[in-house]
């Protein structure tokens, strides 16, 4: 039996392309993959890598676990849309097979209720458990609805814009669900062969209408329902829901250890088109929170790179804190791909001149362990003079890598695109480090931190934050910290919590020394101090209320001084805070006791000065 009718016409049109533009797609994008890439895969293919995969697969594309953390109403929604459609799909080719047998044709699965057979007596499983999937699947859809018209009441304060494909695709989608419920529900007037929603919906019709109408009404339905999965085949992939077919070969090369770089490449494509849009990226932005700044979010930057309509508006304006790509569930690498857009338009290598970098060999002292202050440590001299006395404390025999001025980690003109002048500057520090033997580099600016353990290649040199090393020479026994009847609030800046994974050894000190108020926002939620390096838009003044909405959080603790453990973070609490401000290698040297009793603070005079610009 054919199981043909002219309706399914649009459907096949439709899949067809569909999965016509998907297989090129897939195939462009894996064949320009660099020679390293591709054999990363080779190397991976065969391992466990690929059963973690496919369980990442099912928990996150199919049931949306990391969307139900942040939010289970909207992960239910989507859930119930991704893994209902699914089922839907999976328990009617199973139902099609099994009463139609084997071998029938895709349409006649996807068009079950239309080509089945006429219903029998007694109770349906199969009908039964299709009804319910399909009520499962309508759910999402109305809370979609309801989402686009009052994302307020699912917890979002803004939802997506939608360039013109979006709305194509969404409005099909909208469409394809209930087009089937009600052509099911005209089958089953017909043929009686519905379920608990569709039979009784049939039931209701058959007893409203003739039965020539119901058999008109019925072909119109089909119709309908074939020309909405046909023109949402058709937009799927050039829309948002590409994310759909390319989430998935994306969690596979994500375990196959392939990561976006400095210059765009190959692998991008599948991190950006695996965005579905979603809008959970929206809420965290302090652009748009403090701002009022509603269009440069990840979400229109990945939309406007992916379509080639990027601007210096969108690609510029962004702190980079981390905060959207925390909360990305599709744990997209939207920082590395911003920073390879900007490289692409900025780097010039002809034009840029290195002959600044001889010379600039400043270094003093000799010892096993390096330290690097970095450019804003040397701005804020209270914390490199704490820095001093903890050494000393400690007895460490230190190399002081720029003490009196010297050489830029180098990712400052990273974060702008100039990957180029960077790595320059980056080689230079590398022989520079090699030169004078060092096996431990400990700076006190995160910034520096993350370039150095991420794009310095250290072998042999063993990089600390200050914090980290600070806690080892107490855990060592060689220096002790004593408490005070203090109170103290801490600030995770982005670069050393979010981007380095840095957030409980800065409070082990405190604890250490006083009492520890956490804020509203901490940890891998902590705030943006505004004054990211990475934001090539915003001016000062913008900078400045971002920074403030974020120390009120601070003193809203009521702590009596404020710490953080980066340079940059303290020069913008310090510009609005009330309260004083210091530097977490202050807070120890503050309380260091030397061997004899005496307080290693007084003698070094730390403590001088109140208020919030005391020691900056």
């Amino acid at each position: 039996m054919m199981y043909y009718d002219h309706f399914v016409i649009p459907f096949l049109v439709g899949t067809v392309f569909m999965f016509a533009v998907i297989v090129w797609k897939w195939g462009r994008w894996l064949w320009l993959l660099p020679g390293e890439d591709k054999r990363a895969v080779g190397r991976g293919i065969f391992t466990a890598a690929t059963l973690r995969a496919l369980w990442e697969v099912v928990c996150e594309s199919l049931l949306h676990r990391k969307i139900f953390r942040v939010n289970p109403l909207l992960g239910f929604m989507h859930m119930s849309l991704a893994f209902g459609w699914f089922l839907l799909i999976a328990v009617g080719w199973v139902e099609a097979a099994a009463v139609l047998g084997g071998g029938t044709p895709l349409h006649a699965h996807v068009f079950f209720r239309y080509f089945g057979p006429e219903g029998e007596a007694g109770w349906n499983p199969f009908a039964f458990v299709m009804d319910l999937l399909l009520l499962l699947v309508l759910s999402g859809v109305m809370l979609a609805w309801f989402k686009r018209m009052r994302s307020r009441a699912l917890g979002m304060r803004k939802t997506t814009r939608h360039v013109l494909v979006d709305r194509v695709a969404l409005t099909a989608l909208w469409l394809i669900f209930p087009l089937r419920l009600t052509a099911e529900s005209f089958t089953a007037a017909i043929k009686h062969n519905g379920g608990f929603l569709t039979g009784s919906l049939g039931d209701l019709i058959a007893s409203g209408m003739s039965a020539s109408a119901v058999a008109d009404l019925n072909a119109a339905a089909w119709w309908a329902y074939s020309f909405a999965l046909a023109a949402f085949f058709i937009a799927m992939p050039f829309s948002r829901y590409m994310h759909i077919f390319t989430e998935v070969p994306l969690i596979f090369l994500r375990r196959y250890r392939l990561r976006s770089g400095p210059r765009e490449k190959s692998y991008d494509n599948f991190q950006i088109q695996a965005c579905s849009r979603c809008g959970i990226c929206l809420d965290p932005c302090q652009l748009q929170r403090d701002l009022g700044i509603n269009n440069v979010q990840s979400v229109y930057f990945l939309r406007d790179r992916r379509y080639g309509k990027l601007t210096d508006e969108v690609l510029g304006n962004c702190l980079m804190c981390g905060l959207c790509e925390a909360r990305c569930p599709v744990g997209i690498e939207l920082n590395v791909l911003r920073l390879n857009s900007r490289q692409k338009r900025v780097d010039s290598p002809a034009l840029m001149r290195y002959d600044y970098l001889k010379g600039l060999d400043r270094s003093s002292g000799r010892g096993k362990v390096g330290y690097f202050a970095g450019c804003m440590t040397l701005l804020t001299p209270a914390t490199l003079r704490a820095m001093e006395r903890v050494f000393a404390a400690a007895g460490e025999d230190v190399w002081w890598a720029d003490r009196d001025g010297g050489s830029c980690c180098g990712r400052p003109l990273k974060l702008s695109g100039e990957v180029t002048a960077a790595e320059r500057i980056m080689e230079h520090n590398k022989e520079l480090f090699r030169r004078h033997g060092i096996t431990t580099l400990v700076t006190s600016c995160p910034i520096c931190l993350k370039v150095f353990r991420e794009d310095y290649a250290l072998e042999g040199i063993e990089v600390l934050h200050h914090t980290e090393y600070m806690l080892r020479l107490v855990r060592e026994g060689r220096l002790r910290v004593d408490a005070a009847p203090a109170s103290f609030t801490y600030h995770d800046p982005c670069e050393l919590g979010r981007g380095s994974g840095i957030y409980e050894q800065p409070r082990e000190l405190i604890r250490m020394a006083g009492r520890l108020e956490e804020p509203a926002h901490n940890r891998s939620e902590a705030l943006c101090c505004g004054s990211s390096l990475a934001d090539t838009v915003i001016d000062d003044g913008q900078q400045v209320r971002i920074g403030r909405a974020m120390t009120a959080e601070l003193e809203a603790t009521g702590a009596e001084t404020i710490v953080t453990a980066c340079p940059l973070c303290k020069k913008a609490i310090v510009r609005n805070a009330s309260v004083r401000v210091v530097d977490i290698a202050q807070v120890v040297a503050e309380h260091l006791y030397a061997a004899d009793g005496v307080p290693a603070a007084a003698s070094a005079g730390l403590r001088s000065g109140t208020g919030a610009a005391a020691g900056v």
